[in-house]
């Protein structure tokens, strides 16, 4: 009797594992995600990518732990969810400066609106004769890779004349490095400025460098890498670790590039070809390469992100009247178009494309294209209905 029970027990337990993985949902295929580690990293690496993953996902921030008298959000994951594109509730605004002489409402709390408080304080606006523009957060995923490409292959790219004569002129944003910035060892200088490449207008340096400025522009908190305070505009104490920030930048540094869906599909391929013939290809370069990086799992990779990481004319239509560093008003960085199809999963489950989030589909992105985008633009206008669909399905596969 007590071995028959014994077996009945077993045979209990397993048909309640087989029953609960039926009604129990999978996770998702890996090509489904946007956040994960990249492949190949160490077990200390892992852990350190955990950690930053904590502190980006998980640690909210509240008056008591720092959160700024005034602030934009209280995490870093509440603008990224699943490390993807932000939407309009998230968008952040930018203010003050409209050419490349600086901007000029720094003592006015620019270059970001803070529009939350705390109670018993008043949120910014934006100071009368700023120019501001609507900037939505951008996905996260792949940065790492995008982070060592060479200054060299960067402005490889480039065409500030347009020596080929295509309509493409593409240019890297020069600015000044920050105190805590060390040039990378294969950086190429002009004038004491450095090649920046984060950002909506390649505004930030780094990985180091844009985590530091969303830290204290985006949730008010002090380190010692920007000890300033959002709200009175005096140096104070620290309110994260420095081993914190130097998680969150390697979280971001070690996040999976996203991965190409339906590739084989002959649609989704000959969307492809019509991406390169209509010139798209032009500016979102499909191939890259990283040099030397000591996360082995990144050193001398070949990927493909679809950005030149340059800056472009994008014509009036997309002019705001304002800028960073020395991009003029109308140029903006060409965006990296891996995770697009991905993007209404962090997005509601539309999307909202282009610098500001005004675009809500893919086509409307493409047709709201101007300046040195106009001719690309053109031929995407005179390719067939069933055309124009494969493109945009190939798109939708990145």
């Amino acid at each position: 009797m007590k071995k028959t029970r014994i077996i009945s027990v077993i045979i209990l337990i397993i048909t309640g594992i087989v029953a609960c993985q039926k009604i129990l949902p999978g996770a998702p295929p890996d090509n489904e995600l946007l956040d994960g580690p990249v492949e190949g990293l160490s077990y200390d690496e892992n852990r350190r990518f955990l950690a930053g993953d904590v502190a980006f996902n998980d640690e909210v921030f509240t008056s008591q732990t720092g959160l700024g008298s005034i602030f934009v959000a209280t995490s870093c994951g509440s603008c990224h969810a699943g490390d993807g594109k932000g939407h309009p509730f998230t968008t952040l605004t930018r203010f003050g400066q409209v050419d490349s002489t600086g901007n000029q409402f720094l003592h006015l709390g620019g270059p970001q609106l803070q529009n939350r408080s705390l109670p018993g304080y008043t949120p910014e606006q934006i100071p009368a004769g700023a120019t501001f523009s609507k900037f939505t957060p951008p996905a996260n995923t792949g940065l790492g890779f995008l982070e060592l490409v060479s200054d060299a292959d960067i402005l490889a790219m480039a065409d500030p004349n347009d020596a080929n004569a295509d309509g493409i002129s593409g240019v890297p944003n020069y600015e000044y490095l920050p105190s805590f910035i060390a040039p990378s060892q294969n950086a190429i200088p002009r004038n004491g400025k450095y090649i920046h490449r984060f950002g909506k207008k390649a505004a930030a340096y780094n990985l180091l460098h844009q985590t530091v400025n969303a830290y204290n522009q985006d949730i008010g908190i002090t380190s010692t890498f920007q000890p300033k305070d959002v709200y009175t505009g005096l140096n104070i104490d620290p309110e994260v670790s420095d081993v914190t920030v130097h998680n969150v930048v390697f979280y971001l540094q070690t996040l999976k590039a996203p991965i190409q869906r339906n590739q084989n599909d002959p649609e989704v391929l000959q969307g492809k070809s019509l991406f390169i013939q209509t010139g798209c290809e032009s500016c979102h370069k499909q191939t890259l390469k990283t040099g030397f990086s000591t996360i082995a799992a990144l050193s001398n990779k070949t990927f493909h992100p679809y950005t030149d990481l340059l800056l472009h004319d994008m014509g009036s239509g997309l002019d705001d009247g304002y800028t960073e560093g020395n991009a003029k008003t109308s140029e903006w960085r060409t965006p990296p178009l891996w995770g697009l199809g991905l993007s209404p999963n962090s997005q509601g489950g539309q999307y909202f494309l282009l610098h500001d989030g005004r675009a809500k589909t893919i086509e409307e992105a493409i047709q709201l294209h101007g300046g040195e985008a106009q001719q690309s633009k053109e031929k995407f206008q005179q390719l067939s209905v069933q055309e124009r669909n494969n493109l945009v399905k190939f798109l939708k596969s990145l």
